[in-house]
């Protein structure tokens, strides 16, 4: 395990990085004998790793590590980090960076101020609240047909679940009932657990990539999330320039999520189960999802069915049976 992180510091770092006493990250983990001639710090890579180093150890997870490594690499370009006023005015001169993005910066450059001592006050950015983008079913359902077999289970998953990406690239078979069609995520961000289910054809898919592609228990089963994610992105734009669909680039992939949570919220009208869906903690997180959907000015699509067979059809097209008349069965489903 230690080894593994200083692999990828390393890798992060671009050069051997060095601690304050001249010794090599290498040689930190035992790997190479100390060197017979003491070497100065290249800049500030070895305070940064111990920075990191020590968030490591406290348990914080890698893509939290990797996003501060990255915001303290920025900040060493342009700010002396061992002057908390320094970092401030940098910080406070950036006008084109929002104010979340800013926030985020200083929360990195605080865990740098904590591991040194430092004294400074830490500045105030708030951010500013914005709706998210929602998707439509028909943008979902373009963005799924266009992808490869493995992508279109990714955000077939997505989509039938509100996973987050993490979530999604941490299940292992033990996290599946494979007969029952239920997900039992290991929760992120310290969330509440749940059950989540998968559509017939989902599962019919992950079913066959399982058969083809997994083998272990605790094999993590997909990509990390900045791989999913770029191949989404690619996705999404030659999607979007071949059907001259400009709007489709505004989507990121977790607004699968937000596809998810808004849907599920107009079927069944209980923001306390969305809020159990999304395994949100506070119910504040989750009332962002009413604000998104205006239940007076509902448009469907509707459908009949006149066999069992077509039905299931309508169904697994996530059609809502809706009432019998003449003899057939009507469905809808929100345009």
């Amino acid at each position: 395990m230690l080894n593994s992180f200083l692999v990828w510091f390393q890798s992060w770092a671009g050069r051997s990085a060095w601690n304050d006493r001249g010794v090599g990250i290498a040689e930190v983990a035992g790997s190479n004998p100390a060197p017979s001639t003491p070497r100065e710090p290249r800049n500030f890579e070895s305070k940064i790793f111990q920075v990191i180093w020590g968030l490591k150890k406290s348990g914080y997870s890698e893509k939290t590590l990797k996003g501060y490594s990255k915001r303290l690499k920025m900040l060493v370009k342009h700010a002396n980090l061992d002057k908390p006023e320094s970092v401030k005015s940098f910080i406070a001169g950036q006008e084109c960076w929002s104010n979340a993005y800013k926030e985020g910066i200083v929360n990195a450059y605080t865990h740098y101020v904590r591991e040194y001592s430092l004294s400074w006050e830490k500045p105030v950015y708030k951010r500013s609240q914005r709706l998210p983008n929602v998707p439509t079913t028909e943008q979902v359902n373009k963005i799924i047909a266009h992808a490869g077999r493995k992508y279109a289970l990714v955000f077939s998953i997505l989509r039938d679940t509100g996973l987050r990406p993490i979530e999604l690239h941490r299940l292992t078979l033990r996290n599946m009932d494979l007969e029952k069609g239920i997900i039992y995520p290991e929760t992120a961000k310290g969330g509440s657990p749940r059950a989540l289910k998968l559509k017939p054809s989902t599962l019919a898919m992950l079913k066959e990539y399982i058969v083809k592609s997994i083998s272990a228990l605790n094999a993590k089963m997909f990509p990390s999330t900045d791989v999913i994610s770029h191949v989404f992105m690619r996705i999404r734009n030659r999607l979007a320039e071949r059907l001259h669909e400009p709007g489709l680039k505004k989507f990121r992939l977790y607004d699968l999520r937000h596809y998810f949570a808004t849907t599920l919220y107009h079927k069944t009208k209980d923001i306390l189960y969305v809020k159990e869906q999304l395994g949100h903690r506070r119910l504040e997180n989750t009332l962002v999802y009413t604000h998104l959907i205006d239940f007076k000015n509902e448009e469907y699509i509707v459908r009949v069915a006149k066999t069992v067979k077509e039905a299931c059809r309508l169904v697994e097209a996530g059609f809502d049976y809706v009432t019998e008349m003449n003899g057939v069965k009507l469905f809808r489903k929100r345009k």
